[in-house]
């Protein structure tokens, strides 16, 4: 994002305005959006150094941990949060999956001619609150403008950038026989919640996405294991898919099964009764704040006891065990006491939910 001096004279319209396809060609509408939408938002020393990238001092120790994600969710503006939180917070988690602490984001925006200015303003600024309160910096970007109809409103792409510390791997592959599967919290609220919004739904109780940053709880799960970090073999956060297909990825990598209780993962009441309603399974449904754990079983106590201290993880719960599988099947302990096998998902269930 680059700057130059304000030679022109009226101000961005954000009241009534809409983008043009002047605010993406590079010129001087182009740094006006900049300077008086974007940079207001996300105001730091870095943005501001006005390159089309961003000069970063490197860590101390640890090493470094990239992740970037697109986000086009529809409707843009949802219960709970919107594409502006939701691109701030999906990357963040990304990067805290890895073990790692976010420090900084990049973001593009592919914003559709006739864009309301109004919206846009709201968008950026929800994401500039979302990253102040996650304490990273969003120190580069860029925007590009199609035409009306080959858009939908905005997608936005972010790219995080965070350090690992030494000694700490939470990778996919590093699930063990025997290893205890927490979930940090209740799951489905966020699928529920966007698709509420996209069908008109009402329910009795108020469903809300889950839309959180969750590398702070990720680092007390670390610090209960003082020197035994490494006992915190895999994290992971079931966006798209849900719980069951993260687990499946999981034992793929792993060359592992698992078994789930049922009885012991946690739905809230009124999202059970709006799964059911629209034909959906929970463990499928996505979550935007919610986290899998997966440790040795001598550290699950500790682990499980930090999650539950902290906001984000207030509903934590042991859901199930690692277990030798050549086949690796993910399968669930039901209700009724039977077995079943939880598959990956088939299909699209909601799409555009992220």
């Amino acid at each position: 994002m680059s700057t130059i001096k304000k030679d022109y004279v009226r101000p961005l319209n954000v009241k009534t305005g809409r983008v043009d396809m002047n605010h993406g060609a590079g010129g001087r509408a182009a740094t006006q959006l900049i300077e008086e939408l974007f940079l207001p938002a996300f105001d730091n020393p870095f943005l501001r150094q006005g390159h089309d990238g961003a000069a970063l001092p490197l860590p101390a120790a640890g090493r470094l941990v990239v992740a970037t994600d697109a986000h086009v969710i529809s409707p843009l503006f949802f219960p709970g949060g919107d594409i502006g939180c939701l691109s701030v917070h999906g990357t963040v988690n990304d990067v805290a999956m890895n073990g790692a602490t976010p420090l900084y984001l990049s973001a593009s925006f592919i914003l559709e001619e006739g864009f309301p200015l109004a919206d846009l303003k709201r968008i950026v600024d929800s994401m500039g609150a979302a990253a102040r309160e996650a304490g990273v910096s969003i120190v580069t970007g860029d925007t590009k403008v199609v035409e009306k109809g080959k858009g939908d409103g905005v997608f936005i792409s972010t790219t995080g950038v965070g350090v690992a510390a030494p000694g700490v791997d939470t990778s996919g592959a590093n699930a063990r026989p025997g290893d205890v599967i927490l979930v940090s919290g209740t799951l489905g609220e966020h699928g529920v919640a966007v698709l509420s919004q996209r069908e008109s739904l009402a329910f009795e109780t108020a469903i809300v996405s889950d839309t959180a940053a969750l590398h702070a709880l990720v680092a007390d799960m670390l610090a209960a294991l003082p020197g035994r970090e490494g006992d915190l073999h895999v994290l992971r956060d079931p966006t798209r898919g849900g719980l069951a297909t993260t687990l499946n990825e999981i034992a793929r990598q792993s060359g592992v099964g698992m078994l789930l209780w049922e009885a012991d993962i946690p739905v809230l009441p009124q999202v059970d009764a709006a799964c059911e309603l629209l034909g959906l399974d929970p463990l499928y449904v996505a979550n935007e704040g919610k986290l899998v754990a997966i440790c040795a079983p001598e550290a699950a106590d500790a682990v499980l006891a930090a999650m539950r201290a902290h906001p984000l993880g207030a509903h934590a719960a042991r859901i199930g065990a690692v277990t030798e599988d050549p086949h690796r099947f993910v399968q669930m302990a039901t209700k009724l006491g039977g077995r079943r096998v939880v598959d990956w998902l088939s299909g699209e269930q909601l799409p555009r939910i992220c």
